[in-house]
């Protein structure tokens, strides 16, 4: 396929989303932002040129549940996911999709700290505020600067996912390919291509496994047994696992191999929940804290029951700082995912991991904020949201009921 042409499959995304359009009133809602904000992108996402982060299809869905009801936005997210995956893995399929995908992300990435700047900035204005008016009128740009922030959290994080899924599909293990100038050889041994599953917490969704998959090139040549007179081969001592990943982080820090080190915490990220605490210890034995606090932004992407899991192990083990860094960098994510989350636990019959997801979304974020969760089931969650923030503090269940009042709910 060329760089100019096209796949199949985002043509099929543009013509699904110029229907879904179709069915919405254009000139409202997150539609009519979009269309407001960003007509030129709006239009290229229409004319199949490119495709829309996912945080603007959901906001439409969003949009069409407002406008034809929740029973219709719920069939129609199953199927936008389906064509947007799908539009994605073959427009990333093409020639050049990898400096394009690195180049936006940087671009994300600078979004996302302007955005925090910014908010910072407002806030500090909003603390000065001297009239009702100044502070209303400042209320106003700090929900869209947060709506930026989150908006460049959610697409930074699809990025860097579609990043890792091109490194999961180019992983292998052979070598390059004979030239002119390799030698010619006498036949190899037969031997084992191995090939390893992609690990870290960009791949948590795949199978949960720590087993390597073997495919068998030719048949085994069969090892000799050993004669009476051989004494066994000791096994070799196993070094910890902790201590072999500080050791690894060590050796590349000291030879400036900054992207192979990320690749290390970016595995680590992903292990069983009661083996990080440990690896904390050494990494700050070993001068390396700054290692540790790239791991647990890594494992803020975790899924969110595995998340509450890697929480309740640094808490047990007397990192309560840790806790909640890491909550509170999980719960960056927009309002609707966090929603969507929480129904998927409590779906699950994990209630107590969706009861310490949203305590924790309700303890950082605004009651505004809360309030955007109910659009995803405002039947559940509503309840769900008041009773959590209840806990919290009586002034945060009073904050969060009139918050779901001024978005029309009623609480």
């Amino acid at each position: 396929m060329t760089v100019g042409q096209l796949p199949d499959q985002v043509g099929e995304f543009a013509r699904y989303l110029r229907e879904l359009l179709e069915r919405l009133d254009q000139a409202t809602g997150w539609c009519g932002v979009f269309w407001q904000r960003d007509p030129d992108g709006m239009r290229a996402c229409l004319d199949g040129v490119e495709v829309p982060p996912w945080d603007v299809v959901q906001a439409l869905l969003h949009d069409l549940a407002a406008d034809r009801g929740m029973p219709e936005a719920e069939r129609e997210t199953r199927r936008a996911r389906t064509l947007h995956r799908a539009s994605l893995t073959a427009y990333d399929a093409r020639p050049g999709a990898r400096q394009l995908l690195a180049d936006r992300l940087d671009l994300m990435v600078t979004e996302q700290r302007a955005a925090l700047e910014r908010q910072a900035d407002l806030s500090r204005q909003l603390a000065e505020a001297t009239t009702p008016d100044e502070a209303d009128r400042i209320n106003l740009d700090l929900a869209w600067v947060r709506d930026d922030h989150e908006r460049a959290t959610a697409r930074c994080a699809e990025l860097q996912e579609r990043l890792a899924r091109l490194d999961a599909d180019e992983f292998h293990v052979f070598g390059p390919p004979p030239t002119e100038d390799t030698p010619a050889r006498t036949p190899r041994v037969p031997e084992q291509t191995r090939t390893r599953r992609p690990r870290g917490a960009r791949y948590a969704g795949l199978p949960d496994t720590d087993t390597d998959t073997y495919e068998q090139t030719d048949a085994p040549t069969p090892a000799p047994a050993p004669t009476p007179t051989q004494a066994p081969t000791p096994a070799p001592t196993q070094t910890p696992p902790t201590t072999q990943t500080v050791q690894t982080l060590l050796h590349l820090r000291h030879e400036g191999r900054t992207g192979e080190a990320h690749a290390v915490l970016v595995e680590a990220a992903a292990w069983p929940a009661p083996h990080l605490p440990p690896l904390a210890v050494e990494l700050h034995r070993a001068g390396l804290a700054a290692d540790w606090a790239t791991l647990l932004w890594e494992a803020a992407s975790l899924p969110p029951d595995r998340l509450v899991a890697l929480a309740d192990a640094l808490a047990g083990a007397g990192r309560a700082d840790d806790c909640r860094k890491l909550l509170r960098q999980g719960v960056a994510r927009p309002a609707p995912e966090i929603a969507e989350a929480v129904l998927a636990l409590i779906d699950a019959g994990r209630e107590r991991e969706a009861r310490a997801l949203l305590d924790s979304y309700l303890r950082v974020r605004t009651p505004e904020e809360a309030a955007r969760c109910a659009h995803t089931d405002p039947r559940r969650l509503i309840p769900l949201l008041l009773e959590t923030a209840r806990a919290v503090s009586e002034d945060r269940r009073w904050d969060v009921a009139h918050a779901l009042r001024v978005a029309g709910f009623t609480a």
